[in-house]
């Protein structure tokens, strides 16, 4: 049996979301008013070092989600268009903070066109106040010890709190 047909109202969120920040909770509850599902895919990435490992992600992103009715957690492997299209979502969610951000997911979406031509890929753009905030920049404000609110959701605070204080 083949993947299913993917659906125009089922968007796919994927991220490493390491941690997952502000920006990321805003961009997930814009498009749970868009769409009628969002899955937020967690995804593996063996190329970035990860300050938290992925069960970790996958709960902190239910928890700040779980609000949100439309919207499930999901983790991902391989290829992003190739995993939309396995779970049956019509639409890849991505977001920019500023024109570099832009010029990467626009080549990414050209290349995920090709891979899966029946997705279509939708950029939204950050609102101002979380325009600043990468998950980069969040883990070296915590590897520093400095203060995490204002950039994410207090759940992930906590968790990157109990995170530095584990041996």
């Amino acid at each position: 049996m083949g993947d299913p047909t993917p659906d125009a109202r089922h968007a796919l969120f994927p991220g490493t979301f390491d941690p997952v920040t502000l920006g990321h909770l805003d961009l997930v509850r814009r498009a749970s008013r868009l769409f009628e599902r969002v899955t937020v895919a967690v995804a593996r990435n063996p190329e970035k070092h990860q300050l938290l490992d992925l069960a970790a992600r996958t709960a902190l992103l239910r928890e700040v989600t779980a609000e949100l009715g439309n919207v499930e957690v999901a983790t991902l492997d391989g290829l992003v268009a190739l995993g939309a299209r396995r779970l049956g979502a019509g639409v890849i969610l991505r977001g920019a903070r500023h024109a570099g951000d832009f010029e990467y997911e626009a080549q990414m979406a050209r290349s995920n066109r090709q891979l899966a031509p029946d997705v279509e890929t939708l950029i939204l753009v950050s609102v101002p106040e979380h325009a600043h905030i990468s998950s980069t920049l969040v883990r070296q404000i915590a590897g520093c010890g400095g203060p995490l609110e204002g950039f994410v959701p207090p759940a992930v605070v906590r968790a990157l709190k109990n995170a530095q204080s584990t041996p």
